[in-house]
């Protein structure tokens, strides 16, 4: 067979799902080069992954996506639980008004398309019918061996990378090359999902969550539906008929993980209808079948993210219950953390230690999703004993942070006191700008940014902004762009130095908890690398060497 190595790039992304689309997306946004492959033909066209978290459509904000998302999706207002037909509980996904999005419900399919188009904008097309057969890995780069799986064929092709992402699914070609353990369990039941329209007259924009208990006053019977876009439609699931399980559970494909769909045995629209009849606390008819499958679930997690030049993202790294829509949206946020620290490396601008981080922020955050879905999937979020509050806030990722990072600085203030280095850099509105006629977000002003210093100033000067962001230029090699953020009202300084907006309302400061000079390093994924007490300039300096190569 014929071996082609004609083809070099910065980054190999293995997996054209939400999380690789995202990882590729992101490093080409900043100027990186890179092939995304994946072994099937196109798009499938199922509903899988619906639920969008608050947080995820504030990183698409940042990559100036929310609009198109937006427009696509539908929200998701709450849930309602019956038991035994009556209801119980109505669950309304109810945030902090200074959160700028809600939560929402949109299609894979969908969110794959518009992120497929977002990647097409700089130049990359997936390549379909591509398939990452196995990699070797030197001090160098890695050595990828691709093979077109299409009927046309195309042989072989080695393709010699800097790095590796595989973002390539539970049953990872990139997580069993690098001879990770996949340590967890399966549950036992099997599940059915089915796209229908459902004619009930329950309020739209619910999701449903219908339990028949047996003898023991446990569940023994459950039926949960999901809104979709479209009038009446959801994603409907329940445990497997008998004449639709299979013996022993089959499906894995030869590693011993089972999860996700599994292929040949689709529910027809009277096994969608026959749970309707069982479990519906409203006369339902369902039609307008779009696809179906049967699925199983397991829960497990790598022992690292990544060896090297080879890293893994999403399902290669962590699968888990579909409970709360926390899956899709933590891989995401993977590839986000990771792509900003490739595009680093690649420019020869990583400080040493700042690929390993990735794992050290991220697979905490895999450990407790994976431990939390498989409780909520045994006892149903309602159960959390956390208060509600903290419990919205952590189902729409909100509380996810970094602190105890190994590139993260500077202050943890007492609790209520904002945010510390290591937390999300919250919105904020009320901002005045210098010829803006209208209030801006302080997302408006990052959006489409990499790093960026925030300098706030309680006495509405910009005295010393100027200096403290020449010092960021040169740590950073330009990388880092500075704003000024003043207390008081009218419209803020004009001179040559930093942009400035007036924190006319105060939001800023009270988000922030600030009251002194600081300045915050807000790193593109929205987190707080650094909380620093003015003057800060040897502070900054510190952090940024951990970050930054000189």
């Amino acid at each position: 067979m014929h071996i082609h190595s004609q083809y070099t790039v910065d980054v190999l992304v293995a997996g054209a799902g939400p999380v690789g689309l995202t990882a590729a997306g992101e490093l080409r946004r900043r100027g990186v080069s890179v092939r995304v492959v994946d072994r099937l033909p196109a798009r499938l066209p199922y509903a899988k992954a619906v639920g969008i978290q608050p947080r995820t459509l504030e990183l698409w904000d940042r990559a100036g996506l929310a609009r198109q998302m937006l427009e696509a999706a539908v929200p998701m207002l709450g849930q309602l639980l019956y038991v035994d037909g009556a209801e119980r509980q109505r669950f309304d996904l109810v945030l902090p008004p200074e959160v700028p999005y809600g939560f929402a419900a949109l299609p894979q399919y969908e969110t794959e398309r518009i992120l497929e188009e977002h990647l097409e904008g700089f130049g990359t097309r997936v390549e379909r019918d591509t398939e990452l057969l196995s990699f070797e890995q030197d001090e160098d780069g890695v050595t990828a061996r691709l093979a077109r799986t299409g009927v046309d064929g195309g042989g072989a092709e080695e393709v010699r990378c800097r790095y590796l992402v595989g973002c390539d699914g539970a049953h990872s070609v990139v997580r069993k090359g690098l001879g990770l353990t996949f340590e967890g369990g399966a549950f036992p039941d099997e599940y059915m999902l089915g796209d229908v329209e459902v004619d009930w007259d329950l309020p739209p924009g619910y999701g449903v969550r219908s339990l028949r208990r047996g003898a023991d006053g446990t569940a023994d019977d459950t039926l949960v539906c999901i809104p979709l876009p479209g009038t009446g439609r959801y994603r409907v699931s329940t445990t497997v008929p008998p004449e639709l399980s299979a013996p022993g559970g089959g499906g894995a494909p030869g590693d011993g993980v089972a999860h996700g769909l599994q292929n040949g045995r689709a529910p027809s629209l009277a096994h969608v209808q026959a749970v309707l009849d069982r479990l519906s606390p409203r006369p339902a008819t369902a039609s307008a079948l779009r696809w179906s499958s049967v699925f199983r679930i397991s829960h497990r997690l790598v022992d690292r993210y990544g060896r090297g030049r080879v890293f893994v993202a999403g399902d290669a790294a962590h699968i888990h219950p579909p409970t709360g829509a926390q899956g899709m949206n933590t891989g995401i946020q993977d590839a986000w953390n990771l792509a900003w620290k490739l595009a680093l490396a690649v420019a020869g601008r990583a400080r040493p230690g700042l690929l390993g981080s990735y794992d050290a922020e991220r697979r905490p955050v895999g450990e407790e999703v994976v431990g939390r879905t498989v409780r909520h999937a045994a006892e149903g979020v309602q159960a959390d004993p956390a208060d509600p509050a903290t419990v919205m806030l952590r189902e729409a990722q909100l509380l996810v942070g970094y602190r105890g990072s190994p590139v993260v600085d500077g202050e943890v203030p007492r609790a209520g006191a904002g945010p510390g280095a290591g937390d999300r850099a919250p919105d904020c509105g009320g901002l005045r700008g210098r010829i803006a006629a209208y209030p801006l977000r302080l997302f408006d002003v990052l959006r489409g940014r990499g790093h960026v210093l925030l300098v706030y100033r309680p006495d509405g000067t910009d005295g010393g902004v100027e200096r403290l962001a020449d010092r960021a230029r040169e740590a950073s090699g330009g990388l880092v762009a500075t704003l000024a953020v003043l207390a008081g009202d009218g419209a803020p300084p004009t001179g040559a130095g930093p942009p400035a907006y007036r924190d006319a309302g105060g939001e800023f400061a009270r988000l922030y908890g600030v009251r002194e000079p600081t300045a915050f390093l807000v790193r593109p994924d929205g987190y707080l690398g650094a909380r620093l007490p003015l003057p800060a300039e040897e502070s900054l300096t510190a952090h940024l060497a951990r970050v930054f190569a000189g």
